[in-house]
């Protein structure tokens, strides 16, 4: 006896879940005690519910396994902006580190000017203390040894010139 596609959808369960979609060929869960009249349409029914079976636990899986990965990328998209807020604030460190090594170079590059001009003053006095000395070694070996006659000294300096090597050196 032949069925036709609309008896057996009437008669042995054949229903409108999701394999309803191929065609009507295959009987739903319902249909179970129809079913058994139709082996070979069980154990396909049963094969096509497995591979459902398996797409949903894929789908759920996947699912899982996607939120676990935007979780992952999460956590790293904070490490990183914390990493580049720890980073900022270094290089505002340094930069505040450098601008202040730069005013201390400023004030030592000045010091050192006021003090190398200090130096090359106490050097001219230094020279003309030696040379008063020099000048005043001689007058005094010159005192003893030769009779001035008008009051100066046979040496060539006047008594002005000595005097004024004295004034600086007071000074």
């Amino acid at each position: 006896m032949q069925i036709s596609p609309a008896m057996a959808k009437q008669h042995t369960g054949f229903g409108s879940d999701h394999t309803a979609g191929r065609a009507g060929l295959f009987p739903t869960k319902p249909a179970a005690a129809a079913a058994a009249s139709w082996p070979e349409v069980d154990a396909v029914a049963t094969a096509a519910e497995c591979v459902d079976q398996r797409r949903f636990r894929r789908r759920i899986s996947n699912r899982e396994s996607t939120r676990r990965f935007r979780a992952r990328k999460q956590r790293h998209l904070d490490e990183l902006r914390d990493s580049a807020a720890l980073l900022e604030r270094g290089n505002r460190d340094l930069a505040a580190r450098a601008e202040d090594a730069r005013d201390g170079l400023a004030l030592a590059l000045l010091a050192n000017a006021a003090l190398r001009a200090e130096a090359a003053a106490l050097s001219r006095r230094l020279a003309a203390a030696r040379r008063a000395l020099v000048l005043l070694g001689r007058v005094y070996a010159g005192a003893d040894a030769v009779a001035s006659v008008d009051g100066d000294c046979c040496l060539g300096s006047t008594d002005i010139e000595i005097e004024k090597m004295l004034a600086s050196l007071i000074a």
